[in-house]
C-alpha cells in the first residue's frame, strides 16, 4: 500500500510540475498557435496517461496473489461512461486541431482565402528553391538574396514559394513555418515573427544528393534595422 501511495504521489508531483511549468515565449504567431495546441493536448493526454498507469500499478499490486481469478462481470454503466468520455475527448482533440489548422498562418488554403479579402497588407517575398539553395526576392525594394531570408518583426509576411527543379520544403522550426514547394506551381506560407534573432532554415524534403547542404538563415530584425538593411541592399544592387 505504501508503494502504491508513493507512486500516486510521484505521479501527482510530475503532473503538477508539467501543468505549472511556464513555456518559453514563441518566436512567431505560427509557433504560438502550434505551442498552444500542444499544450491543450498535453492537458488532456497527461492526466489520462497517469490515470491509466496508476490503475495498472494498482491492479498489479492488488491482485498479485490471486491464484483463482473470477470472470469479469459486465457493467453497462461503466462501459457507457468510458465510451462517452472517449467521445468527448476525441471531439475536443478534433475541434482543437481543426481550429489550429484553419489558422491562415499555418494552412496555405486559409492564407489564400484571406488574401482574397480587402484587408490584406502582407509584405510579399518570392522564394525560389533549387538544387541546392534558396533565392529570396523582395519585390518592394527589388532586392534578391541567397540563402538568407531577412524579415521585419511584428509584420505579416507572405512567402510565395516556387521550385526550379524538384519538390522542396521550406522549414523554419523556430518560427513554425513548414510548407512543400512543388515544381510548376506556387504555394504560400505566412508568418509574423514576434522575436528578433537568427533562426535556421532547412529543406525538409529529400531533393537529391545535396539535400543536406540545402539550408540557410532567417534574420528577424526590428523595423528600424530592417529599413536600414533594405536601403543598404538597394544601394548595393
Amino acid at each position: 500500500m505504501k508503494r502504491t501511495r508513493w507512486l500516486a504521489g510521484a505521479g501527482g508531483v510530475a503532473l503538477a510540475a508539467t501543468l505549472l511549468a511556464t513555456p518559453a515565449a514563441a518566436q512567431s504567431v505560427n509557433r504560438a498557435a502550434i505551442d498552444e495546441l500542444n499544450t491543450q493536448l498535453l492537458y488532456v493526454a497527461l492526466p489520462l496517461a497517469l490515470f491509466v498507469e496508476v490503475t495498472l500499478v494498482y491492479a498489479i499490486y492488488r491482485f498479485r496473489d490471486n491464484d483463482d481469478p473470477s470472470p469479469t462481470v459486465d457493467d453497462p454503466a461503466l462501459e457507457i461512461t468510458w465510451t462517452a468520455a472517449t467521445a468527448v475527448i476525441l471531439l475536443f482533440v478534433g475541434v482543437s486541431a481543426y481550429v489550429t489548422m484553419a489558422n491562415p498562418y499555418l494552412t496555405p488554403a486559409a492564407a489564400d482565402a484571406e488574401a482574397a479579402g480587402d484587408a490584406i497588407d502582407d509584405m510579399v517575398i518570392e522564394v525560389d528553391a533549387y538544387q541546392w539553395g534558396w533565392a529570396f526576392h523582395y519585390p518592394e525594394s527589388n532586392v534578391t538574396t541567397e540563402d538568407r531570408l531577412t524579415i521585419p518583426a511584428d509584420r505579416d509576411v507572405r512567402l510565395v514559394l516556387s521550385s526550379r527543379d524538384v519538390i522542396h520544403s521550406i522549414y523554419v522550426p523556430a518560427l513554425g513555418i513548414k510548407q512543400d514547394i512543388i515544381p510548376g506551381s506556387e504555394t504560400v506560407a505566412r508568418t509574423r515573427a514576434t522575436e528578433t534573432g537568427e533562426y535556421r532554415l532547412y529543406c525538409a524534403e529529400l531533393c537529391g544528393d545535396g539535400h543536406a547542404r540545402m539550408h540557410g538563415q532567417v534574420a528577424v530584425l526590428n523595423e528600424t534595422t530592417y529599413e536600414a538593411w533594405e536601403e543598404e541592399q538597394s544601394a548595393d544592387g
